[in-house]
């Protein structure tokens, strides 16, 4: 393979032609009153276009029914415990995955129409698909659970035997995601894990008639594709991660392709086995979605050593810029960048500049010499950190403020160049000196992604202001190096103060009021916020902080707050719903100002996002999961 070399691989945009131009289609067939998607669109607009509820009258909400989504086994691994699912809704019955069992839901009342039990392994955590049929077939609803793939009559709950083996394909690679369903193709990513070789990452279509495999996207590309000249001294071979565990992808039903939010390469933290730029690692990836092929790719993240994956679907998005109407598509992710570039040829709207980044120095270790960092919009999470960022009593309590400045002096104060710091190297039996860097792996923002007004051309995106703090280090002979990617063979480890392991937030516990421990960041406020970015411009319509801390004093409770990782939904009636913060409050939002017009407070913390739509009775209802309930509110 290539020579070893710290010289920048940049991977820009790459067009292989270019198509037409023209609107966002507005999803298939389904009518407004719908959400048939688990972005309600192939778009992924997260927009509905439903007005009953509005900036208005938001304040009225009430409850309307609730359903419980509890049933045997362990618990989901995210999210404390809670079902991360989206329903979809489609022609007044709402299908969701509650447990081990698919179900379908009068959407007005919540009264159960059927229920199918999955046996073997447990549907996706996230949700459903549908498929509306043909001919020869009835309408379908389509989920994952672990490798297989599965089809349900939509009216019965019962398999479907024309689908696959009586109902099932086994994918090999299984995915906890959702399919995404356009005309007759069911796409699927691939839930692999976090280690340095192993199943690969590649993107899969089937055929929603049969089950039958049409295509493959090598995720990491093989000798003679674009982008294997990214993987130095044969680091792509049987490369794992790389992959899209989002929960759907994104189509232009008009145009035909599908944009692929791809995530970084494994192992997170440690790449010298891995030196390159790493394609499709980080990426945008656009192929056409009959037959798989390359379009163009944008990559965000050169080289991934922070585990900044792109978790959400882009969204597609029309706007206007000087006069010029441009098809646009943003995408944002852990880093809190948000890249807005044209969806036909994947050139950036704005700009996009590759500004010169800060080394590590751990042994044999590949680093980017340069990153890309959009011109517009700013960063829409916190970027750097230092030393009079640290909370103090002021901001929050003594008790708060003296268990953050014990933790900094216990990790040997802190090391942060900006963004795209790198973990530096501890050597075994010096006294500790950490990396911090900001935002953590965690985001910026995870799986919940966006939601757009397609009126205004805003992009609405929940960050969460969560730093990170460890170094890299030698493997220890002897040391069982448990939770260090789960059980990679490399030579070097994340690690800090309290041991190996792939996260370290910059956080401390605080006792509360009612006698619970709850962790709280040690910067200053606000730990997360809610941005509406005007991608006509580049710039933010609005910023707030989102989330409060009941426990602090009058005046300080306002700090934003951290979150689950989900994000917004927004309608034509002028709002934006979220949940997602860790005060376990669903929200409604004006969504020209950022202004709260309504909350409720749920028994847990909401690690799904929300949808909405019209019932038989012809109101229009808002649903959001927390915990393992769905919760639903209507108009009085």
């Amino acid at each position: 393979m290539g020579k070893l070399s710290r010289e920048p691989i940049l991977a820009t945009c790459a067009l292989i032609g270019i198509l037409s131009t023209g609107a966002i289609a507005q999803s298939t067939k389904a009518p407004v009153g719908d959400w048939p998607t688990y972005n309600h669109d192939l778009a992924s607009t997260r927009y509905s276009l439903l007005t009953q509820i509005n900036a208005k009258n938001a304040a009225q909400l009430k409850p309307a029914w609730t359903f419980s989504l509890k049933g045997e086994g362990p618990p989901p691994r995210f999210g404390g415990g809670g079902s991360e699912a989206t329903p979809i809704v489609l022609n007044g019955i709402m299908y969701v995955t509650a447990s081990a069992r698919v179900v379908a839901i009068e959407a007005a009342t919540g009264k159960e129409i059927w229920s199918y039990t999955v046996t073997g392994a447990r549907p996706s955590t996230r949700g459903v698909a549908y498929w509306p049929g043909d001919k020869e077939n009835p309408p379908r609803i389509i989920f994952t659970a672990g490798r297989n793939l599965i089809a349900l009559n939509a009216g019965t709950g019962k398999i479907d035997p024309g689908f696959g083996k009586e109902g099932t394909v086994d994918m090999v690679v299984g995915y906890s995601g959702i399919p995404t369903i356009f005309k007759n193709l069911v796409m699927v990513g691939a839930s692999v894990l976090e280690l340095p070789t192993g199943q690969p990452g590649n993107t899969r279509a089937f055929d929603a008639r049969t089950g039958a495999q049409l295509w493959e996207f090598h995720t990491v590309p093989r000798p003679g594709e674009v982008g294997h000249e990214t993987w130095l001294n044969d680091g792509w071979k049987d490369r794992s991660g790389t992959n899209i565990w989002a929960w759907q992808m994104t189509v232009d039903e008009q145009r035909g392709i599908l944009y692929m939010p791809v995530d970084g390469p494994a192992s997170n933290y440690y790449g010298g086995d891995r030196p390159g730029a790493n394609l499709f690692g980080n990426c945008v990836v656009a192929v056409d979605a009959e037959t798989g092929k390359l379009k163009w790719y944008f990559q965000t993240v050169h080289h991934d050593l922070w585990d900044f994956d792109n978790p959400p679907a882009p969204v597609l998005v029309d706007i206007t810029v000087n006069g010029k109407k441009i098809p646009a598509i943003a995408q944002i992710g852990k880093t809190g960048w948000m890249f807005i570039l044209d969806r036909v040829t994947g050139k950036p709207v704005f700009g996009v500049e590759e500004r010169k980044v800060a080394a590590g120095d751990v042994p044999g270790e590949w680093y980017s010499p340069t990153q890309p960092f959009p011109v517009k919009p700013p960063p829409l999470a916190r970027m750097s950190y230092k030393p009079e960022d640290l909370v103090t009593a002021e901001d929050t309590t003594p008790e708060h403020a003296k268990a953050c400045k014990e933790l900094v002096e216990k990790s040997g104060g802190f090391y942060n160049a900006g963004p795209f710091t790198p973990f530096l190297l501890h050597t075994d039996g010096t006294p500790p000196k950490s990396t911090i860097i900001f935002p953590g792996a965690t985001g910026g923002t995870n799986w919940g992604g966006m939601a757009t007004d397609q009126k205004t051309g805003y992009v609405f995106a929940y960050t969460q202001d969560q730093g990170q703090v460890g170094w890299t280090e030698k493997k220890k002979p002897g040391v069982e190096y448990s939770f260090d990617e789960h059980g990679s063979p490399l030579e070097y480890t994340r690690a800090g103060v309290d041991g190996p392991g792939p996260f370290h937030t910059f956080t401390v516990p605080v006792t509360q009021a009612d006698g619970r421990k709850e962790n709280w960041p040690c910067q200053k406020p606000p730990w997360g916020r809610l941005t509406a970015v005007n991608a006509n411009t580049g710039e933010f319509a609005w910023q707030v902080p989102l989330g409060v801390t009941e426990d602090l004093g009058p005046g300080r409770q306002n700090t934003g707050r951290a979150g689950a990782f989900a994000g917004p939904t927004a309608t034509a009636g002028g709002l934006v719903f979220i949940g997602a913060v860790s005060d376990n409050r669903f929200r409604a939002m004006d969504s020209k100002t950022g202004k709260e017009l309504w909350s409720a407070k749920l028994d847990a913390t909401a690690t799904a996002n929300p949808m909405t739509y019209q019932g038989k009775d012809g109101k229009q209802y808002v649903a959001i999961v927390a915990g393992l309930t769905l919760n639903v509110f209507a108009l009085p």
